[in-house]
């Protein structure tokens, strides 16, 4: 198990479009590095406003609230489909429209709060299903919206995508932690 966490996946054990977030990821043990992803998201937000939740940085893109809502649900849909490898299930996965998803998630009617406190015990319930699986469960191949995926891909693409999105919100929604 541990070289599963340890090794970082390689093309044609997931989509070509997750390779720029596997590459964002550190090198390291990627369910330790999924918590310290948690803290740094909670430190960033934790003292953000409303205001600044319901801050969107250009004329239809998404708010901060709904951006951290869809780490959530992306998080989500990636953990489902590793269970699904982990437990032997040989069907293969639909894709999802994060658009879609996004657009009824309900965020503009929460605080941003609720949707932190969500995107923690969504990232604590991911850290628990990885590490309960054993070697034979990291070592599972299947179909995810018509390409190849592996269980050991898909923490990585996990935390990459939290990296991709952490970045933007300092980049382009200016929030910064603070000292």
């Amino acid at each position: 198990m541990l070289d599963a966490m340890l090794t970082r996946p390689t093309a044609g054990d997931y989509a070509d479009y997750f390779q720029g977030y596997i590459d964002r990821v550190p090198e390291g043990d990627v369910l330790a590095i999924l918590p310290t992803q948690c803290t740094r998201m909670q430190q960033l937000l934790g003292n953000s406003s409303e205001q600044q939740g319901n801050f969107s940085y250009a004329p239809g893109k998404w708010s901060v609230k709904r951006l951290v809502l869809h780490l959530a649900d992306g998080e989500r849909m990636f953990c489902y489909r590793a269970m699904c490898l982990a437990r032997g299930d040989e069907q293969p996965m639909p894709g999802f429209d994060e658009k879609v998803y996004a657009a009824n998630d309900g965020s503009d009617d929460r605080t941003l709060a609720s949707i932190v406190d969500e995107y923690a015990s969504v990232r604590a319930a991911t850290v628990t299903l990885f590490a309960g699986f054993g070697p034979d469960a990291w070592a599972r191949r299947g179909i995810a919206n018509g390409s190849p995926v592996t269980t050991a891909s898909l923490p990585w693409i996990i935390a990459g995508h939290d990296v991709h999105h952490f970045t933007m919100l300092q980049e382009r929604y200016g929030l910064r932690l603070s000292n």
